[in-house]
């Protein structure tokens, strides 16, 4: 599906369209040295980060003593936030697990979810937004023209997971990602943020956001600077294996894999299956493969094999659903995909105001205050990238 005359990383399988792309003399991409440069510094799977997140795990217990939990964990009923939850237990943290439920959730996730928190004991705490609100909002960005039609979740679950952490006094919230096995989105292909959120809401949107958890900037400053709750990635210390991790799940928990990587929620999969690769020629799928190689789990020949000459898996009835559900005729759908492609940059975000504030979030990131990664993706200046 993509055009092979083009320059491809010596390592991975990032070609020269990937934003803020560079390769060195020897045909590396700076993505593979950025993958180098957070192994080294969070001694991923070596003595190192064992020793930290160990550190880590000590402190968050001692802070969470006497307390009905002592950590906060997103989940989604996907490999990495299910293993997250057996990694905690497994190391003696008291997690209350967290879902934001956009109403787009696949049967096989809710099972996982049910499977794992059952055998586990582990409560749950469940947001649910209304589905027709939820629904306005991810058809004022199909109407927008840009690729982040799923970004409303990942801030939502991001606000709920706070609330729940300051509502019960935890000041830990863990999150099930593994630049390992996930790769390194690049830098400037995606964003969001609440402000992003709510002026794409209001320019195409018609139903009042009044249960939608968004995020506007001092309710996030609240969050990192003023209540001090911090985000820890375990699976970023650690050796971790999302192929190892899945057969655990599956033989432990009696856990059922859903296709795909994000596939689990039917809008997460008709963004990563359809929309993305058809409109805005994305195929997040070289990040994870990408990881694949650089791990040694697949061959890079695989990996571009793979790429470039398969479509991504695509579930059967996807499309009609997304169709039916949101309302859209088979016109108006196809009249939207044709319309020219937008990028977030075209929104009103917080995106330079994070810029100016760079001093500022390095600090809340050396503090685990913010994620490493949201300092690197969001407060320095990325050219302009232009959807293709």
């Amino acid at each position: 599906m993509n055009d092979q005359n083009v320059k491809i990383c010596a390592r991975c399988i990032y070609d020269e369209n990937t934003p803020q792309i560079e390769f060195d003399e020897k045909g590396v991409c700076n993505y593979c040295k950025m993958f180098d440069q957070l192994i080294e510094h969070y001694g991923t799977g070596k003595e190192k980060g064992e020793k930290e997140i160990g550190r880590i795990v000590q402190q968050i217990r001692r802070e969470g003593h006497g307390k009905p939990y002592d950590c906060v964990i997103g989940v989604s009923g996907g490999t990495d936030s299910s293993f997250l939850l057996y990694w905690a237990v497994n190391n003696g943290l008291r997690p209350l697990a967290v879902h934001y439920d956009n109403t787009w959730n696949t049967s096989i996730a809710t099972e996982n979810i049910r499977k794992i928190l059952a055998k586990l004991k582990i409560d749950l705490f469940t947001y649910v937004v209304d589905n027709k609100e939820m629904d306005d909002i991810y058809r004022a960005f199909f109407y927008a023209d840009v690729s982040e039609i799923d970004a409303a979740t990942d801030i939502a679950l991001a606000e709920i997971m706070y609330r729940a952490a300051d509502k019960h006094k935890v000041k830990y919230v863990l999150e099930g990602h593994s630049f390992m096995a996930e790769g390194i989105t690049p830098i400037g292909r995606t964003y969001f943020d609440g402000k992003y959120i709510a002026s794409v809401h209001k320019m195409f949107g018609k139903i009042p956001m009044k249960t939608f958890p968004n995020m506007p900037f001092w309710t996030f400053m609240k969050w990192v600077a003023f209540k001090r709750i911090k985000k820890i990635r375990p699976l970023w210390y650690i050796r971790y294996s999302k192929e190892e991790a899945r057969k655990k799940l599956e033989k432990d928990f009696g856990w059922e894999y859903y296709g795909g990587h994000h596939l689990e929620n039917r809008m997460t999969a008709f963004a990563h299956s359809y929309l993305l690769p058809k409109k805005f020629k994305l195929d997040y799928r070289n990040n994870s493969l990408s990881a694949s190689v650089r791990n040694g789990i697949i061959t890079r020949e695989d990996a571009v094999q793979q790429y470039y000459h398969t479509e991504p898996y695509l579930e059967q009835d996807l499309l009609n659903y997304f169709m039916k559900r949101l309302n859209f005729d088979n016109a108006e759908f196809d009249k939207i995909m044709s319309m020219p492609a937008k990028n977030w940059t075209e929104y009103p975000t917080y995106k330079k105001r994070f810029e100016r504030m760079r001093p500022f979030f390095f600090v809340l990131a050396k503090a685990h205050l913010v994620p490493m990664s949201f300092y690197m993706k969001y407060c320095f200046p990325v050219k302009q990238v232009k959807s293709r």
